[in-house]
C-alpha cells in the first residue's frame, strides 16, 4: 500500500510531520481543525513538502525520522531536499570540529 509523508507549516511558523495513506484526505482533516490536537489550534496549515513511497511502513520510518530533527533542519530539507541537510547529525558535527580542533 502506498504511503506519504508531509510536513504542514502552522500559522505560528512552527512545523508538523505526519503520515498517511491518503494524503489528500489526510490534509483535508488538517485544514477542517480534526487533523490532530496540535495542528487544529494552529490552523490555518499550509502542505510545504510530502513524498510519497511504495510502502506504508517506509512513509511511517521518515515521519519519525524528520520528527527528530530541529526546526532549522526540517526547513533546509523543504528547501533543498537531502543533499541540503547532509552533515546535520549531531555525530557529523562532532566529527567535523574534532577535526577542526586538531
Amino acid at each position: 500500500m502506498i504511503g506519504y509523508t508531509y510536513i504542514l507549516r502552522c500559522s505560528d511558523g512552527t512545523f508538523y510531520v505526519g503520515s498517511t495513506n491518503d494524503l489528500a484526505r489526510r490534509i483535508e482533516t488538517h485544514a477542517q481543525g480534526l487533523g490532530s490536537e496540535y495542528t487544529s489550534t494552529r490552523l490555518p496549515v499550509e502542505l510545504v513538502w510530502f513524498e510519497e513511497f511504495s510502502r506504508v511502513d517506509e512513509a511511517f520510518r521518515w515521519e519519525k525520522r524528520i520528527q527528530g530533527w530541529s526546526h532549522a533542519k526540517r526547513q533546509e530539507f523543504i528547501n533543498g531536499g537531502l543533499d541540503a541537510v547532509k552533515g546535520w547529525s549531531a555525530r557529523e558535527r562532532a566529527q567535523r570540529k574534532a577535526a577542526a580542533d586538531r
